[in-house]
């Protein structure tokens, strides 16, 4: 059994690698596209290729993020995800990440559309409505949680213990 669980830790490490390695390379490119736009002159199109930057450097935060979050919870803390506080800190966290970047990318798609083609402006709004379900979805997801919370204090104190590794 042990033989198992270090495959499985040694394959959650493989994708965080993963996951970083493409952080880095969306890093490189969005900076590169930044550099190039920049040095093309200071004009509207500029703006749009700077925006567009942005939303590779959003992709890569939350490529980043995806991979810590592999690193801290299943290699560190060889968490039980099965653990109901530890799933409802998982998702929270997961669920900041991922609104976060489909705002910063319904932002580009907006400045783009109304920019380059209008009528784009109608898939912007739809992904921008999107993250404000997710968001009221999210507060409710942490207004349940903290009842929850009040249910099971000692799992919550196990929980926080286990970041005392992260330390």
């Amino acid at each position: 059994m042990k033989l198992i669980q270090n495959l499985f830790r040694f394959v959650h490490c493989t994708m965080a690698l993963l996951f970083a390695c493409a952080a880095l390379l969306l890093i490189a490119i969005g900076a590169r596209m930044g550099w190039d736009t920049v040095a093309a002159g200071f004009d509207g199109a500029a703006a749009l290729g700077i925006i567009e930057a942005v939303g590779l450097v959003a992709a890569a935060v939350v490529a980043l993020q995806i991979a810590e979050t592999i690193v801290e919870e299943e290699v560190i803390r060889d968490a039980d995800i099965s653990a109901p506080t530890r799933v409802r800190r998982f998702l929270s966290r997961f669920f900041v990440v991922v609104i976060v970047a489909l705002a910063i990318e319904g932002l580009v798609a907006t400045f783009k559309a109304l920019h380059e083609d209008p009528t784009q402006l109608v898939y912007a709004a739809v992904l921008l409505i999107a993250v404000g379900v997710l968001l009221a979805a999210w507060g409710y997801f942490v207004r349940m949680n903290g009842m929850a919370e009040k249910l099971e204090p000692e799992a919550m104190a196990e929980a926080k213990s286990e970041d005392e590794k992260l330390k």
